[in-house]
């Protein structure tokens, strides 16, 4: 099941209809989730009731909304509606126990003006049980590639797992970018583990022999480098944590610099181990 959270934002709109060709193309259901307050879910007496009865129902025209822009992308699609009580980030994190993706926009109506990612997308992005997508409009127009970046970690296993299968499905080549800081002191704190990558490419490859691959070894900030790396592709998939994970941080700093800047759709997928 694919769970995407919207809340009547143009964002959430293009977050319900990405999420919807990705289930179709998955052959998985859809859950569209709206999150109001717990109170408003629950009271239907007293002198609260009439406010909650007004919440529920422009929740259910929020959700209205969503399933017509999904269907819209795919007609024949699984699709239900659901309502999450609470806070948006908690309730779609609670939701999602059960879900193989989490889609969100990157961008919503509480957004914060000045801010690049909005507040659900960040806080949902490295804390859910499961894989989630962040979805933006690309700043150009798609060249049929999916890019995952790599640096040896133990992330690294789960990016490249969800890179081949996406690229496999929606038939589209993969571009693999390994960011080197620090080339000119030949120091690759992700040198300890190319090997063990190595395998796990070779394997993946082998799983996957239609999906044209590409590697890319790119000196600079992999921040950066994927930033750019992201323009004209239709996806970028990168980790939840990596080499340049922080003691305590959710999500690494370059996941986290990236949720912000990326130039297409976002992938932050859940830690695996190697």
């Amino acid at each position: 099941m694919i769970l995407v959270g919207v809340d009547g934002s143009k964002a959430g709109l293009e977050a319900a209809g990405w999420a919807a060709r990705e289930a179709a193309l998955r052959d998985v259901p859809l859950t569209v989730a709206h999150a109001i307050p717990r109170w408003a879910c629950e009271t239907e007496s007293g002198r609260l009731s009439e406010v909650a009865a007004w919440m529920r129902e422009g929740g259910r025209s929020v959700l209205r909304a969503a399933e017509e822009q999904a269907r819209r992308e795919h007609a024949a699609i699984d699709l239900r509606t659901t309502f999450v009580p609470g806070d948006p980030r908690a309730a779609l994190i609670e939701a999602a126990e059960d879900a193989e993706l989490l889609v969100v926009g990157s961008h919503g109506l509480g957004g914060v003006r000045g801010m690049l990612v909005g507040s659900v997308a960040y806080g949902v992005a490295g804390r859910a049980p499961c894989d989630v997508v962040v979805v933006r409009e690309p700043a150009s127009p798609p060249k049929g590639e999916i890019v995952a970046g790599v640096d040896g970690s133990p992330a690294s296993s789960g990016v490249l797992e969800f890179a081949f299968a996406e690229a496999r499905t929606r038939g589209l080549r993969l571009r693999v970018v390994h960011a080197q800081e620090y080339p000119w002191y030949g120091l690759d704190p992700a040198a300890r583990d190319q090997d063990d990558l190595q395998v796990v490419k070779q394997k993946l490859a082998a799983q996957h022999p239609d999906v044209s691959f590409v590697e890319d070894v790119v000196h600079g900030h992999p921040a950066e480098v994927l930033r750019q790396a992201s323009s004209g592709a239709d996806l970028l998939v990168v980790g939840s944590r990596g080499h340049g994970a922080l003691a305590g941080m959710v999500l690494g700093s370059v996941s986290h610099a990236l949720l912000h800047h990326a130039l297409c759709p976002l992938a932050v997928v859940r830690t695996r181990p190697l």
